[in-house]
């Protein structure tokens, strides 16, 4: 079922309307709360820069260099490197690089960080210093040491091949020291994987050409029949053989001996070609070797110690302006609390038509009760009405003072009322009774036409 809501065509046309002079003399009037408060959050956050304890940053950027492994094709052209899938593993390789995932999982694997923990004697100690902690004393795992919101950071820049390390502490000589230990033993970890697989493509080789050599030294060893040149001489009997049997038999079984020995050659031919390959990998294999103990990380920029000014935060820079921006925001949520707290009449308390001065502005005053001859007009005094002005008013016939007070006499004088006017004092006026008789004559349907402030 479709439910139609009416909304009265004057709320539709109905302007958000802001009084900027209200705002202006709210602000005036609570300026020395405002600076207060401004000053006591400007000086909190400056203060911090000296109180929290200071943090040291170090940094180091590694370049990846994926095309110098001894063990890829441009260098070792028998190896066949594992290269994941056949299109973007083969990609990667003609590319050149710049995804470093597998490299970002070794440098964070524990083969490399257990080790820097132990070097720096990184362990579990009291939580904030004063609560015991049951590993207190333990050495702190992989995991914790990496685990989210930590101080240490590892990232790849964007369509590189660099790898950049950073590290906060409190100890400057500390950051230094797990940054330097972790290259360390992440370009160590590199050296032994490619000593390692260099040492197994060599023993793989090497027996297989030991194998061949075996084989081809047999193949030499059992060679047999005639070389393909001995028919050469066979002329006269291969006249012969057409008249004699005899010839006919023996130019069979030399061309029998002559086939045997080509197969024996093209055998031995064939053993001495994959003999030969196969030394030629073999040396390349050595060379690998020898060449393994290099590293295909390079460092670009290298970790640096600090001293002890040389800290990345605090900064009183970034303090000062986080104490101004948090400062004026303060500011401004204590003046809303103070303007709607406060006991004494306060400018937010005050309806939309407000004649600021009555003394200054007097002229505006005279300007409506003359608009209004025609109408009664009742003003409603929380506060003395300046003799001066008070023996002007009473000049007007159709405009009665009357003071503000919970009382049927009140009551009665306000009903014979077309319209209500208002006089109080800013920050003199009971802000709790003032809101009464606004309610009182909100009640009673009268609404207050016009408030004019007393200084």
């Amino acid at each position: 079922m479709q439910q139609t809501v009416y909304i009265p065509q004057e709320e539709l046309d109905e302007e958000l309307t802001i009084d900027l002079k209200k705002i202006v003399f709210a602000i005036w009037n609570r300026k020395f709360l405002i600076l207060r408060v401004f000053t006591l959050i400007l000086v909190l956050f400056i203060g911090l820069t000296f109180i929290f304890p200071k943090k040291y940053k170090v940094e180091s950027d590694l370049y990846i260099n994926k095309a110098n492994s001894s063990n890829m094709m441009e260098i070792n052209p028998y190896a066949i490197e594992e290269l994941g899938s056949a299109g973007g593993g083969m990609a990667a390789l003609m590319s050149g690089g710049g995804g470093l995932t597998n490299e970002l999982e070794l440098i964070q694997s524990p083969l490399v960080i257990d080790k820097v923990i132990r070097e720096n004697n990184l362990v579990y100690k009291k939580k904030w210093g004063i609560i015991p902690n049951k590993k207190e004393g333990e050495y702190i795992s992989t995991q914790a040491f990496l685990g989210k919101g930590k101080n240490i950071s590892f990232e790849n820049k964007k369509g590189t091949n660099v790898l950049s390390i950073e590290y906060k502490s409190k100890d400057p000589e500390l950051a230094y020291n797990v940054v330097n230990s972790i290259i360390t033993n992440y370009v160590a970890l590199h050296k032994e994987l490619n000593t390692e697989k260099s040492k197994s493509d060599k023993k793989v080789i090497e027996t297989e050409y030991n194998k061949a050599k075996a084989a081809l030294n047999s193949q030499v060893n059992t060679i047999s029949g005639l070389p393909e040149q001995a028919m050469v001489s066979t002329g006269n009997l291969t006249a012969m053989s057409a008249f004699s049997h005899s010839a006919q038999r023996a130019m069979s079984n030399i061309k029998g001996q002559i086939v045997a020995g080509e197969k024996s050659r093209i055998a031995v031919t064939e053993e001495a070609a994959k003999v030969a390959a196969l030394s030629s990998k073999l040396e390349w294999a050595k060379m690998v070797e020898e060449m393994s103990d290099s590293s295909k990380v390079l460092v670009l920029k290298e970790p640096q110690k600090l001293r002890d000014f040389e800290y990345s935060s605090p900064k009183l820079l970034i303090n000062i302006l986080l104490g101004i921006v948090f400062g004026a925001i303060a500011a401004l949520f204590a003046l809303i609390i103070a303007e709607n707290t406060d006991k004494k009449l306060s400018y937010s308390m005050l309806g939309e038509n407000i004649i600021y001065n009555i003394e200054n502005d007097f002229s505006d005053l005279k300007l409506l009760l003359l608009a209004n001859q025609d109408k009664k007009i009742a003003t409603v005094c929380f506060e003395n009405i300046p003799s001066n002005i008070e023996e002007q008013l009473k000049a007007y016939r159709n405009l009665s003072l009357v003071k503000a007070d919970i009382s049927n006499e009140f009551v009665q004088s306000i009903k014979i009322a077309d319209e209500i006017f208002s006089f109080a004092t800013i920050g003199k006026t009971n802000s709790k009774f003032y809101k009464q008789i606004k309610t009182m004559l909100t009640e009673m349907n009268k609404k207050v036409a016009l408030e004019c402030l007393i200084k």
